[in-house]
């Protein structure tokens, strides 16, 4: 186990993260964090756990620097690592019991979406989709008494819609709902959803969190520890969707540069979308940076620093044209995820099926660590390219 230093506390979330928390390992000295591959703990010889310990599934040395870190940047209660992203997000419905009413976005990460759709059409469980955009909306969809859960991203992928997290709060505590913000891309570098009266904020940290595309990791972090909180932690251990030691030793390797990360990522994508908007082949481009974007007022009340590292552009000439230009570029990779050091382009619609509500001439770009004018060069090479080229 590893000290940290009385004063932390005090600490700016930069310093917090760049030291992770400041400890330093009381044998060696070591600042490097320390890993504990350890799966089961000795017992004393009556039989007791001296050290709280007993089998790695149920509590591990592993995660808890990297969680007291996220829990310190969030500013929760709590935090939980978990196997991926998908097993923290599916570990909150799975609270949930029949006759239960739970909302969603109309858009929102696909591979989720599709899972609770089943997992509710199975357990009995109502499902609104809404445009959560409009806080209007999502009140108009609560049911006072029978709605448990209010899920929402903001930004929300691959459109980034900004959702009003302290209205919709506001709106579903009096309903008797929690709200869990998917803050993946926002990042607590960015935006802070409990502070905003959001009761659960949950991470594919696999994304911007480890930031190398080297660590597949989800996260959850609580306002409250209170028994909803206890029972994600015995559906976790049970489960047996606990982070490997390994894994949590680089998630926090990769968390220690979250800041410099983030803020360069922003910075370069409002870059990006800034010389993208006079490109004759771009109709639109979708970033809460740009003052013409329908959330930019609210991304700049909520976010702070930045207004992240993702954006989308619409093609002009359609699906055809947009898969042409993914085609033509270079520096940009195609390949699923974002958030890691390499910058990232994606063509939605085709990744998620027939029955996916995205436009088929949208790409979904992640700006990574190269010269912004690099990456923008690319994309407008790709953009000029005769198509068939």
């Amino acid at each position: 186990m590893t000290k940290t230093p009385a004063d932390s506390a005090s600490w700016q979330p930069e310093t917090l993260a760049a030291q992770a928390l400041g400890w330093v390992d009381p044998v060696t000295g070591g600042l490097g964090p320390v890993l504990q591959p350890s799966t089961t703990f000795e017992r004393a010889g009556d039989l007791s756990f001296p050290h709280g310990r007993v089998y790695a599934r149920g509590g591990s040395p592993a995660p808890e620097q990297a969680e007291a870190l996220l829990t310190q940047l969030e500013g929760g209660a709590d935090a939980m690592l978990f196997a991926s992203g998908m097993a923290a997000a599916t570990a909150v419905f799975q609270t949930l019991s029949p006759g239960d009413h739970v909302i969603l976005p109309k858009v929102m990460y696909w591979a989720l979406r599709n899972w609770v759709l089943s997992f509710a059409a199975k357990w009995g469980i109502a499902v609104d989709l809404v445009d959560m955009g409009l806080t209007a909306a999502v009140e108009a969809a609560l049911r006072p008494g029978k709605t448990r859960l209010v899920w929402l991203e903001s930004p929300a992928n691959p459109l980034w819609t900004i959702c009003d997290i302290a209205g919709i709060a506001a709106a579903a505590r009096r309903a008797g709902a929690r709200v869990v913000v998917d803050s993946t891309v926002a990042t607590p570098v960015l935006t802070q959803p409990i502070a905003l009266g959001a009761d659960l904020v949950m991470h594919s940290a696999t994304k911007y969190l480890n930031g190398h595309s080297d660590v597949v990791a989800g996260a959850l972090v609580t306002a409250r520890a209170d028994a909803e909180w206890e029972a994600l932690k015995g559906i976790r251990t049970n489960q047996g969707a606990v982070l490997g030691a390994f894994e949590a030793w680089l998630l926090l390797r990769g968390m220690r540069t979250l800041y410099p990360r983030v803020h360069h990522a922003s910075q370069s994508a409002l870059e990006i979308a800034l010389r993208m908007q006079r490109h004759p082949r771009v109709s639109h481009v979708l970033y809460p940076g740009l003052p013409g974007f329908a959330g930019h007022a609210l991304a700049a009340r909520q976010m702070k620093g930045g207004f992240g590292g993702m954006l989308s552009l619409r093609i002009g000439g359609g699906t055809e044209a947009a898969v042409a230009v993914a085609a033509g570029t270079r520096i940009w990779k195609r390949a699923t995820s974002l958030g890691g050091v390499e910058s990232l382009l994606e063509h939605r619609a085709s990744v998620e099926g027939p029955t996916s509500p995205i436009p088929g001439d949208l790409l979904r770009l992640s700006v990574g660590l190269e010269s912004p004018a690099d990456l923008a060069d690319d994309l407008e090479a790709a953009l000029d390219r005769p198509q068939g080229r």
